[in-house]
């Protein structure tokens, strides 16, 4: 019997854990009677009652599992750990606040069974707020435009992935993992699934603009090379103009031409120009020399504090009896 796993990380969740496990048991009970399942939670450090809750249902289903994290480690880092230590045939990767839609996991089977690797999700719309909709599609198109790589739009990472996927992300090593590039990048047979985004079912979002601007800046660092390209051909461009005004304000001394050099106006106005984008440069040139520092330390993806239904095994631990390789006996 095949079975799936369903990755739900969580963080201050106290009014949809429960809800969203349930609600993933039952859609995989009734349209999925065939197959096994097990429910595993990510938590990020919760400060509310979701760890006990967690607990709770760890305590009264052995399917239901739970990593509680150290600390918290950021969305991007929590859900990709969460995703590598599942032992599923699949796994399924979504939110715990009922915007990624659980009545979908059917349909990311169905597709995973025609023989696709990845199964995606896409909004092809969302009931969220549409200036925030706006400013995310325009920020896709952008990095969409930059990248060499052919980026999913509008793909947050919720969606079915199949356990040799679960593999390559297992073995990647990258502390700082963008989903949707690697998703994009490695080149499994893939297929895209449209869905309407939902509002939240209760509860407030952690999500604000410091952590979407991460999450934007890692994929501009990590998939383009646009904003180097911009600073070179910008800082070209600049200093060409820089020199063809000196030559002019020479040119005017030498000739004596007053009206020309006697206002300092453009001169002031330029240099504090100039100094700015120096500046807007040097911090984006930051942002690359930044996100190359976090993978050079080849920190851990997450710590964890401790779990709850998992063997003694992890998930790397268990491949080899499903490849039917020999296990070695560290005793030996």
């Amino acid at each position: 019997m095949k079975k799936i796993s369903v990755v739900i990380p969580t963080y201050n969740e106290e009014d949809n854990a429960e809800s969203i496990c349930r609600a993933a048991i039952s859609i995989i009970g009734k349209n999925l009677p065939g197959y096994d399942y097990e429910i595993i939670f990510i938590d990020n450090d919760s400060t509310d009652s979701t760890r006990a809750i967690i607990a709770r249902l760890c305590g009264e289903n052995k399917k239901v599992k739970a990593i509680f994290n150290a600390k918290n480690f950021g969305y991007l880092r929590s859900p990709y750990y969460g995703l590598t230590q599942a032992t599923g045939d699949c796994a399924v990767l979504m939110a715990a606040d009922f915007q990624e839609p659980p009545d979908m996991i059917p349909k990311f089977v169905e597709k995973w069974e025609e023989g696709f690797k990845v199964v995606c999700a896409v909004k092809t719309a969302s009931k969220e707020n549409p200036i925030m909709y706006f400013l995310r599609s325009c920020y896709y198109k952008l990095i969409h435009s930059m990248s060499s790589v052919d980026q999913i739009e509008h793909y947050t990472g919720f969606g079915l992935y199949d356990a040799s996927f679960v593999k390559v992300l297992r073995d990647l090593g990258d502390p700082m993992p963008y989903m949707r590039g690697i998703v994009a990048e490695l080149g499994f047979r893939r297929c895209e699934v449209e869905f309407t985004q939902p509002k939240r079912k209760s509860g407030k979002s952690s999500s604000n603009f410091f952590k979407l601007y991460d999450v934007a800046m890692l994929g501009f660092t990590s998939y383009t090379k646009g904003g180097l390209r911009v600073a070179t051909f910008g800082g070209f461009i600049i200093a060409g103009l820089s020199f063809l005004i000196g030559i002019g304000y020479l040119i005017a001394k030498l000739f004596h031409w007053n009206d020309f050099t006697a206002g300092m106006a453009p001169v002031v106005i330029a240099v504090f120009l100039i100094g700015g984008i120096q500046l807007a440069f040097l911090g984006f040139l930051g942002e690359y020399v930044m996100s190359i520092n976090t993978r050079i330390m080849n920190r851990p993806l997450v710590v964890e504090e401790k779990r709850l239904n998992f063997d003694n095994r992890s998930a790397a631990d268990s491949e080899p009896e499903k490849t039917g390789k020999s296990v070695t006996d560290p005793s030996k």
